[in-house]
């Protein structure tokens, strides 16, 4: 059976994007709608205080823990929503190389945000994603 996720990448010349510009999910798909992935440690409190790259990496992981909850993986990712509270493009790229290597050929579509505030003292990342998988 062919994985329910298909990757489109823009096929015009000025398209000079890292990642799909689009995914299709098959009939037949089961949607998953994750919750934004906080950098949050066991015990409630923010992950690497400070760490744009650590926070990022922080949020991957938990990501990753919704994702094995429901039966999927980060390949089933159709795409994310990557939040960054900061108004510096340096921290957004920061946090973008994270996730590119995290996802690596899997470049699912995805939007990546410099915000204002985050829910959490000392937040500065959260990533939310929608993942598919074959019924």
């Amino acid at each position: 059976m062919p994985h329910p996720v298909q990757l489109i990448h823009a096929t015009s010349s000025s398209a000079s994007t890292e990642y799909a510009s689009a995914a299709v999910v098959a009939a037949g798909t089961r949607l998953i709608f994750l919750a934004g992935a906080c950098p949050l440690n066991v015990d409630g409190t923010t992950a690497a205080p400070g760490d744009y790259a650590g926070q990022a990496a922080a949020c991957l992981r938990t990501m990753a823990q919704g994702l094995s909850d429901t039966g999927a993986g980060i390949r089933d990712v159709v795409s994310t929503r990557i939040l960054v509270a900061s108004d510096e493009r340096a921290d957004l790229s920061t946090v973008w190389q994270v996730v590119r290597e995290a996802f690596g050929d899997h470049d699912v579509p995805s939007t990546l945000l410099g915000v204002t505030v985050l829910g959490y003292g000392g937040q500065l990342v959260e990533i939310e994603a929608i993942a598919a998988l074959a019924d």
